[in-house]
């Protein structure tokens, strides 16, 4: 496992660029964001994204995934997103949200037979970078953990998956909160999980 180092989220381009190119190779990595830590890869990688799913043990047809995106503009490339939608979200990223929205045919196999896709702008510049520079989403899914330090020591996290993943991208101690899931596929929002953040119109 190789790790990188980003201090106060701020990669620099080099390392953005590493991390990415590593995606792009059918990598997975491990890596902070403005929840908890999670693994990541190229989200239309089909290899890759199977892989993440052995790792966690999701049945990707009975569980909906989630994408991390640079911008609006990305996730309507992959969600429907009509003018409700993009206000919300608009007014709540970057943030610690998971919006549910419809999924577009650009979503690869693993999608297939899902109707919704959950989206996060993360509040984590690394995140945004990561998939501004691979050009496409990072699949999402947040670390397991026995022990609230196993999900804030960054130690502990690396050396929970240092055989399933070739990228340890070490932010700062991690959190134990989880996104705010909210459902907009059906127009009006609905909040499926209150965690951190609070949804603003």
């Amino acid at each position: 496992m190789k790790i990188l180092k980003i201090w106060n989220d701020s990669p620099s381009a080099r390392q953005a660029e590493e991390i990415a190119a590593a995606l792009e190779a059918g990598e997975i990595m491990v890596y902070p964001t403005d929840t908890l830590y999670a693994l990541g890869c190229d989200a239309l990688n089909p290899k890759a994204v199977d892989r993440l799913c052995s790792i966690k043990h999701i049945n990707p047809a009975k569980m909906n995934l989630s994408v991390i995106c640079a911008d609006i503009s990305m996730a309507a490339e992959y969600a429907r997103i009509d003018n409700k939608a993009f206000r919300i979200i608009k007014n709540n990223t970057p943030g610690p949200f998971t919006f549910i929205l419809k999924a577009l045919s650009s979503l690869p196999r693993a999608f297939k037979g899902r109707k919704v896709v959950g989206v996060r702008i993360p509040d984590c510049y690394t995140d945004r970078m990561i998939s501004e520079k691979l050009g496409r989403p990072i699949l999402t899914s947040s670390i397991e953990y026995d022990d609230d330090d196993y999900a804030v020591n960054p130690d502990l996290i690396r050396e929970r998956y240092e055989n399933q993943a070739a990228i340890f991208v070490e932010g700062e101690e991690g959190s134990t909160e989880l996104s705010t899931i909210v459902d907009l596929s059906e127009g009006t929002p609905e909040i499926i999980r209150q965690g951190k953040g609070f949804l603003t119109d």
